[in-house]
């Protein structure tokens, strides 16, 4: 066997472990793909009357919904890295001559992955609900590739922040930032709305282009502007999580 595929092999190994761990976990699949959803029904049903945007309100908040659903899904595997770390695992594995980088890989790739049926499900129950999105074939391409990049950044940003946390309890802690920060974009309301402060806040924190460039591209007018941004943040959430990851792996496993 080969020295790429060595490595290759243990990452499917370590991501078919993961998934399965995560189908077994009725809290995990929950709070990843069913709480997202619960959230919609409740900003859409109860409070989407009150908010005056210009366009139907699914249609507004959905873009918001999908990067809440990829924010809900870290607090899982934040716990299971610091799960591995914290009970000796990682020692097993070593013995077992797997490959060190597949164990943070496989959380990457299954954090990718659950992030993404979260989101098929957003958009599944939006399309039940009247979304009526505008998007071309190519904008639904560019809306998917940001999700997906999104979720991977997320996943390596989540990965280092589990292995830097001393505790489980504080491994799922660490990631509550990320899953506040839709709250405080113009993820269910226009950022100029919003009262002094929070405005600026919610105009500059990273989250709010990456929103409004799936905003654009789902109604079919994208805003290049954002989608800089959007990705400028994405690239730059992945570089930090994954030097900060394999920097920490390293000093801990």
């Amino acid at each position: 066997m080969s020295t790429l595929s060595t490595p290759v092999a243990d990452s499917a190994i370590m991501l078919r472990r993961n998934l399965k761990h995560t189908l077994r976990n009725p809290v995990t699949v929950f709070n990843a793909i069913l709480f997202p959803i619960v959230i919609m029904l409740m900003f859409v049903k109860v409070f989407g009357g009150a908010f005056s945007v210009g366009d139907d309100y699914i249609d507004y908040a959905t873009p918001g919904l999908l990067v809440m659903a990829v924010s809900y899904g870290l607090g899982a595997t934040a716990t299971a890295v610091n799960d591995d770390m914290t009970k000796g695992i990682i020692n097993r594995f070593k013995v077992m001559d797997v490959s060190r980088g597949s164990v943070l890989t496989g959380h990457v790739v299954v954090t990718t992955v659950r992030c993404v049926v979260a989101c098929a499900a957003i958009v599944a129950v939006a399309f039940a609900m009247g979304f009526s999105p505008e998007a071309s074939a190519l904008h639904w391409l560019g809306a998917i590739g940001l999700v997906v990049l999104l979720s991977f950044a997320a996943g390596w940003l989540t990965v280092a922040l589990g292995l830097a946390a001393k505790s489980v309890e504080s491994a799922g802690m660490a990631t509550v930032p990320l899953i506040m920060l839709p709250f405080l974009s113009s993820a269910f309301v226009p950022a100029d709305t919003m009262g002094a402060g929070v405005r600026q806040f919610a105009e500059y924190q990273p989250f709010t282009p990456i929103i409004e460039t799936l905003r654009g591209l789902l109604a079919g007018n994208p805003s290049g502007g954002d989608a800089l941004a959007a990705l400028a943040w994405c690239v730059g959430f992945a570089v930090l999580g994954y030097v900060w990851a394999v920097s920490t792996f390293k000093k801990r496993a």
